[in-house]
């Protein structure tokens, strides 16, 4: 915000602005829960195991990947406020050796999380165990194989992203009838070298603002590291889904000590479209430009997070097909330019997404 930029503007947020959020959150955390509703009275929670599954074969600089992806998903409800939920991750990365042959690579296993919530009150979840990192959008919102409209990851996704062991506080609730206000805060502990489930020391909180009105979301988030070189990270998002045309907008800006970047993507569903109705409203055109600039890292640092080793820019465009209900194909093109070489990316494939009940719905 400009006013912030001036001394009376910081001021003013000082003694104003914070103390308002702050009583506004104060409200809501020690809020009484709302009475049960006829339906929970009523009817039985039953565990449900969902997730995605795929299969994408991708060429970038001139090298063929073929990627095998299951991300399944289970809830387990325990009442009315307890929640159990969890999501693995194995992987299938296979590629051809130097020379030629069949091909071969790891399957990778991993638990992106598993939590435990206590809706305490409508504005207020408190959450202990292994959960995906509120910082940003994309790791939490937009990250599983069905969701994405892009199947290449956005080149800022490894800077605080990871997966944190620890507790965390969210919730939400109106702060006037044009806007409402969600929050995330959390502090994690360190479990390195523990396989598959890595953490690190780490504080932090998202928060954000939604407009119901235009349908449109903007937030900031940030992370403090409390081990090794204690760096920050500082991040803004924005989402937007306009009611008048099938169009989604996303974008997130981060910068940190790894590096510095941003991304801004659109996705627009051809189901306006008078001419081939019946096989457009399926279709969804996809674009994506995005920029990463180096931080006070070494570049071999930099690769073994996932980050580029050098200032990169690249262009991504995409269509997604879907098919029928939970199946869709995908394919895009990419153009990644940057000192380190240029090259291109092609990706195509399909996902699969799926949902099944553990148990009988009803009366209890």
């Amino acid at each position: 915000m400009p006013y912030l930029c001036t001394k009376a503007g910081r001021q003013r947020w000082r003694q104003t602005v914070l103390p308002r959020l702050a009583a506004l959150l104060l409200l809501g955390f020690f809020a009484p829960a709302g009475g049960h509703s006829q339906t929970a009275d009523t009817e039985k929670a039953v565990p449900i195991l969902s997730g995605t599954a795929g299969f994408l074969t991708s060429v970038t600089a001139g090298q063929t990947l073929l990627d095998t992806q299951v991300n399944p998903v289970l809830l387990l409800p325990f009442g009315d406020r307890w929640l159990v939920e969890s999501r693995g991750e194995f992987e299938g990365r296979f590629q051809r050796a130097p020379g030629g042959g069949p091909f071969g690579g790891p399957v990778n296993k991993h638990l992106d999380y598993l939590q435990v919530d206590y809706i305490a009150n409508p504005h207020v979840t408190i959450t202990t165990g292994r959960f995906l990192t509120p910082f940003g959008i994309f790791n939490e919102r937009l990250y599983p194989m069905w969701i994405r409209a892009l199947q290449p990851d956005p080149l800022i996704l490894p800077i605080a992203t990871a997966a944190s062991d620890g507790t965390m506080l969210r919730g939400g609730f109106p702060v006037s009838r044009r806007a409402n206000l969600n929050y995330a805060a959390y502090v994690s502990v360190a479990s390195i070298g523990v396989n598959g489930v890595e953490s690190e020391r780490h504080v932090g909180g998202r928060l954000g603002v939604f407009f119901p009105g235009p349908r449109l979301e903007v937030g900031a988030s940030w992370q403090k590291v409390l081990q090794d070189d204690r760096k920050n990270g500082l991040g803004f998002h924005l989402a937007w889904q306009p009611s008048a045309v099938p169009l989604s907008v996303h974008s997130e800006f981060v910068r940190s000590n790894q590096g510095s970047g941003y991304w801004m993507e659109g996705a627009y569903r051809l189901s306006h479209l008078y001419f081939w109705q019946k096989a457009m409203r399926r279709t969804e055109l996809v674009a994506r430009g995005q920029q990463f600039f180096s931080g006070n890292i070494r570049s071999d640092a930099a690769q073994q997070l996932g980050l580029p080793a050098a200032n990169t820019s690249e262009t991504d465009f995409g269509i997604n097909y879907f098919l029928k209900d939970g199946l869709k194909a995908v394919g895009s093109y990419g153009r990644q330019l940057s000192s380190a070489g240029n090259f291109n990316q092609w990706t195509v494939g399909i996902a699969y997404r799926f949902l099944t009940p553990l148990g009988r719905e009803g009366t209890p």
